[in-house]
């Protein structure tokens, strides 16, 4: 736990003590599609994966970077008197791109009041080409460069289940090779797929922490309609956890997770229309409430079981 008592190392408070001030996101969509897609490793995308990804908030990818950017900062600068953002390349894997193509769409969007730039893909996504074109970008223009590797679990048995199209080894891989070019890595992970217990929430966080990953992204899993897993669910061949064991899983999960990571999210935001289950049809803010509020009833906070590192089993012969 902090000095100041908070219990987690929250995304904002991060963003405030790296930038001077409140930074925020701007979702952008580029014309990009998934190697689970389009048949490089597979055709039918992840299980519970829509047709238009994860960007259900996005405008549309014919929009130009420019376009897209403007017309989010015209909605969020007002409200909030926003002066710092990060665009987000969210939807699908933004690294499946020729390089030049990636190239000209990332230099789009390092304007005056940019101060990073977030991509989403996937681990099998990750390149050294790639790599040494954004850390060129970075030098550049001076921003921050961080990809956002969905890995969802680290569980092989799951990972296939699920239908990734790739293991726990690309995640490695990617983020080494991510590190080496002094860009950050977040992590999205789902803690409640079907297939996965506490045992396995416990390893996403020590995997993560070994890898000395920047920072994470947790999500509660929803079933998006006409998706293999909304198909499983509807037949009753898979159950979902309780909202309270989610609740259990997260502060577990950040109680053996290292204390410097970053937390970006604890709840993810899902959309109601076209889901047939959306955290338990609770506001995701009621359950970070109850995480957090947890948290304080137990009287713990992130790392406080962070002690598997650096050969834990001879620390006792070190002085």
């Amino acid at each position: 736990m902090t000095t100041s008592g908070v219990r987690y190392n929250a995304y904002s408070e991060h963003l405030r003590e790296r930038y001077g001030e409140k930074v925020y996101k701007l979702p952008v969509s580029l014309p990009v599609t998934c190697p689970n897609r389009d048949g490089q490793c597979g055709h039918n995308g992840c299980v519970f994966c829509g047709e238009i990804g994860a960007g259900y908030e996005n405008l549309p990818a014919s929009l130009t970077v420019s376009d897209q950017l403007a017309a989010n900062k015209a909605h969020i600068a007002p409200k909030y008197k926003a002066k710092k953002f990060i665009p987000y390349f969210q939807n699908f894997s933004n690294t499946y791109l020729p390089v030049e193509q990636l190239k000209h769409h990332v230099i789009e969007a390092c304007k005056e009041d940019i101060v990073a730039i977030a991509l989403a893909t996937r681990p099998d996504c990750i390149n050294d080409n790639y790599l040494e074109m954004l850390a060129a970008i970075k030098d550049e223009y001076g921003v921050d460069i961080c990809i956002e590797l969905g890995l969802q679990t680290v569980n092989y048995h799951t990972l296939e289940k699920i239908n990734r199209g790739h293991t726990l080894a690309e995640f490695i891989d990617a983020t080494r090779r991510i590190k080496h070019w002094s860009m950050d890595v977040c992590t999205h992970l789902i803690v409640n797929l079907p297939w996965d217990g506490m045992a396995d929430v416990i390893e996403s966080a020590k995997i993560v922490s070994a890898l000395e990953v920047d920072q994470v992204k947790l999500h509660a899993l929803y079933i998006v309609k006409n998706t293999v897993m909304a198909d499983w669910y509807q037949k009753g061949e898979i159950t979902l956890i309780s909202k309270e064991e989610y609740v259990e899983r997260v502060v577990t999960f950040l109680e053996y997770l290292h204390p410097d990571i970053v937390i970006q999210r604890l709840i993810g935001r899902a959309p109601e229309t076209n889901t047939l289950f959306t955290n338990w049809q609770t506001g995701w803010w009621k359950i970070r409430e109850a995480i957090e509020g947890q948290l304080v009833e137990r009287d713990t906070w992130q790392g406080k079981k962070c002690s598997y590192l650096n050969g834990s089993a001879v620390k006792k012969f070190v002085r």
